[in-house]
């Protein structure tokens, strides 16, 4: 356990040798979201996104040394948009479980407008393999969450004897599940129409005892 410990700690950020022009990133990023969504991992090759997106091997690989420095990337760049989003759609709301909601909401309707970014990052990619990368543990949306739940401890909201690494294996908890089952069912729902299903019980587990009911 020790050993396994110490290796998941030395969880690694891949960087491309030089920024990618943006113009290449248009043509490059849904090509290489869609293969791995429709796509098992090792199906997926340099070759097979070259033909998707008309960009040469030599020159994907002038960027990224291979297919997983690439996937790695693009997903590291999708996924840190939601914690930007996020600061920006809880300015102004007091209430420590609307602000909860609002995470929910806008995680789960990110990924509802990019289903690519939900089916790769959750379905197509090796979990061992992922867990490896920084788009696997977002420090982002981490101190997010880690602010509002020091505040809430502030003003009495939340049970006191829960701590923060809690409320954020409910967060992550949540979502993984959210989104195995809507794909699953063949995505035919809406992500952030399923936040009522798990929401109010969620809210209950985290409130004071006086609170719960």
């Amino acid at each position: 356990m020790k050993r396994v410990a110490k290796k998941n700690s030395r969880v690694q950020s891949r960087k491309s040798p030089s920024p990618l022009p943006e113009k290449l990133k248009q043509r490059l990023y849904p090509a290489v979201l869609e293969l791995f969504a429709d796509n098992d991992f090792h199906h997926v090759n340099i070759r097979e996104i070259y033909r998707k997106s008309g960009i040469s091997p030599s020159t994907i690989y002038r960027y990224f040394p291979s297919k997983e420095d690439l996937l790695f990337t693009i997903l590291d760049e999708k996924i840190s948009e939601i914690g930007v989003l996020v600061r920006e759609h809880i300015k102004g709301i007091e209430s420590t479980k609307e602000i909860l909601r609002k995470i929910f909401w806008v995680t789960m309707d990110y990924y509802d407008r990019n289903p690519g970014v939900a089916v790769t990052a959750f379905i197509t990619v090796p979990m061992r393999t992922w867990m490896k990368e920084r788009s696997y543990r977002r420090d982002d949306a981490s101190a997010i969450i880690e602010e509002v739940v020091k505040r809430a401890r502030d003003r009495g909201d939340i049970d006191p004897s829960i701590r923060t690494s809690q409320i954020l294996d409910q967060y992550y908890m949540y979502c993984y599940r959210q989104i195995h089952l809507w794909y699953f069912n063949g995505m035919t729902t809406r992500l952030v129409d399923r936040i009522p299903a798990f929401f109010d019980i969620l809210w209950k587990t985290l409130s004071p005892p006086e609170h719960s009911s």
